[in-house]
């Protein structure tokens, strides 16, 4: 059994191009917690400019007790991975400015988070 070629020199500078020139999937998130016979899940809401990275990244955070808000960490310790739960609320256009995209995620973010009483992180 042969190993297959690795890509060109050629065809690899062109997939390191399209990778860099790709608009990323924006947005505004929240991550659920809900423990069994719990009255009141606990909620946290957050944007990210890259949506499709964030949940393989969300994961190792808490696998590794480093998660952006102390009181995730504590939930996760308490209940485990199974009470989590993540949940895309609204993603940005994709003709949005670069310049404007901060901003607009943080103000996404934080009328999502008072809509649902979530911690902001």
């Amino acid at each position: 059994m042969t190993a297959p070629c690795p890509p060109s020199a050629e065809a690899r500078r062109a997939a390191v191009a399209a990778w860099k020139e790709r608009k990323p999937l924006a947005g505004v998130y929240a991550v659920h917690c809900r423990p069994e016979g719990a009255d009141q899940p606990s909620a946290w809401v957050a944007s990210s400019p890259d949506l499709p990275a964030l949940e393989n990244r969300f994961a190792f955070t808490l696998r590794m007790n480093n998660a952006p808000h102390p009181s995730m960490n504590a939930a996760f310790r308490a209940h485990g991975a199974d009470a989590f739960s993540m949940e895309i609320l609204e993603t940005l256009p994709a003709d949005a400015e670069d310049i404007a995209r901060p901003r607009l995620l943080k103000d996404m973010r934080d009328a999502w988070a008072e809509k649902l009483g979530a911690k902001r992180i």
